[in-house]
């Protein structure tokens, strides 16, 4: 066996890629075609590029913010608002560029992408502050904010979608030499985010210690390890993901409403879990995250595409997310014995 493949076989990631990897042939078989709208050639209903872009497209809004989650989980912690954070980025965005245009272009593009981080942030640091200071379970705290960031979002739109700039849309549907009706942008920014978290966890000292803390949080408290400023950070990123996901969404396509990104929570910690995050911490990883946000927008394009009852779409995610921390609790177990086993030997 060569050993770049036998090194992919061991990696966390084998066995995503390749359910993702079934999942493609299985849609590419069964997906039919159509005729080219130019030459009249037969077309496959999902393996073309309008679909496969269309496909990373939906995953790269709630594969964001699974980067920014994901590092939340691997710290023992949970972030429930990020959907509520999306929403209120995106309104704030909105209403301000609505009732103060900057001008030009490049500076909409430039406030609407500092509000919406900046807002994130906010949203982040406040979590992180009530997680650190009122001592109570991120469940609980992250569950409150989420429906008070919704709220704000609620009062201040008024419940209606709000249009934002041109310059915006112009900026996230760029096609950047492909194709007419092929928008990139969505699929680059998840890539980026995505590498940029997995550097920031493999490869840095702040990485490391989130880790420490979600394996074993006692060990890292009596090795020095400043507790508060590390989880603050966890929710700061988190936040930062939410936000940056809003304005790519906002952009993309073009309003921003209260209702939005109404439910992502579920696909983002669904995503985090599907790619082994574990949610007592200590495990998981950036290319996870999003590997599991492919494949479950992947769940969604096949009862799409093959002609399913949309209905069992929930039913189906739910059924994935519980094999996925079954099979994760299994092979834990697995890890153990096998390493007791080698101890005693």
């Amino acid at each position: 066996m060569p050993p770049l493949l036998g090194r992919f076989l061991r990696s966390p990631q084998a066995g995503l890629v390749l359910v993702i990897l079934l999942l493609g042939t299985l849609l590419t078989l069964f997906a039919g075609t159509h005729p080219d709208r130019v030459n009249g050639q037969p077309v496959n209903n999902f393996l073309n590029s309008y679909t496969l872009i269309q496909t990373a497209t939906d995953a790269s809004f709630f594969a964001i913010m699974a980067v920014g989650a994901t590092i939340v989980i691997i710290s023992a912690g949970i972030d429930l608002s990020v959907g509520s954070v999306y929403a209120l980025a995106g309104v704030s965005m909105a209403l301000f560029l609505r009732a103060h245009p900057p001008g030009s272009g490049a500076a909409t593009v430039f406030v609407g992408l500092l509000l919406c981080v900046g807002i994130g942030l906010l949203c982040g640091a406040m979590n992180g502050a009530m997680v650190v200071g009122l001592r109570v379970h991120p469940f609980i705290i992250t569950l409150g904010t989420m429906w008070i960031f919704r709220g704000v979002a609620f009062v201040a739109s008024k419940a209606e979608s709000i249009l934002v700039p041109d310059a915006l849309t112009r900026v996230a549907k760029a096609s950047l030499g492909l194709a007419q009706a092929l928008y990139p942008v969505p699929l680059l920014a998840m890539l980026v985010v995505m590498a940029v978290g997995s550097v920031y966890l493999t490869r840095t000292l702040m990485g490391r210690h989130v880790f420490a803390i979600g394996g074993n949080v006692e060990a890292s408290r009596f090795s020095g390890l400043h507790l508060p400023r590390i989880t603050m950070g966890v929710y700061l990123v988190s936040g930062l993901t939410a936000g940056l996901a809003a304005f790519l969404g906002a952009s993309f396509y073009g309003s921003a409403s209260c209702v939005d990104a109404t439910g992502y929570e579920l696909y983002v910690i669904a995503s985090a879990v599907v790619g082994g995050a574990s949610l007592t911490g200590g495990k998981g990883s950036a290319v996870s995250a999003l590997l599991g946000a492919v494949l479950i927008v992947l769940i969604r394009q096949s009862i799409r595409t093959l002609h399913f009852d949309q209905n069992y779409e929930w039913i189906i995610i739910g059924c994935a997310t519980i094999i996925a921390v079954v099979l994760d609790q299994w092979s834990s177990r697995m890890t153990a014995r096998r390493l007791a086993r080698a101890a005693g030997a």
